[in-house]
């Protein structure tokens, strides 16, 4: 190989290495709800693992789970208000207003009469 090859390979492997270590460190979100409109979410945090940690610590009930996880995304719960305990609804989307609009419909689908957003994250550095 000449010097130049050897010097293009070097550059293509420290752009790859750069390229996974951005990766790794890529901030993660995280959104859990229970029973009776239980909810928690941690956001803008270095790997999923610690946003799922503070999703479950912020979400009040034993009943409480991890839905899903967001990077540069939105998550939102709504409840029916005259009934919390009863349906629920939530969604996870690119947008705010898409996963709100999501988590509504899917608390009325489920027998909601009153659905209201009861609340929403974002990860912004995702």
């Amino acid at each position: 190989m000449t010097r130049l090859s050897v010097h293009g390979l070097r550059a293509v492997a420290a752009a790859a290495l750069l390229a996974a270590m951005t990766g790794v460190a890529a901030a993660a979100g995280a959104f859990a709800v229970g029973a009776c409109g239980a909810y928690g979410y941690g956001y803008d945090f270095h790997n999923a693992s610690d946003a799922r940690k503070a999703a479950l610590k912020k979400c009040s009930g034993s009943t409480c789970k991890i839905v899903g996880e967001m990077r540069r995304g939105c998550a939102a719960v709504a409840v029916d208000a005259k009934n919390p305990c009863g349906s629920f609804g939530w969604a996870i989307n690119s947008h705010l207003g898409k996963a709100e609009n999501a988590s509504m419909r899917r608390c009325t689908q489920f027998g909601g009469r009153n659905c209201m957003v009861r609340a929403w994250a974002c990860d912004e550095k995702g």
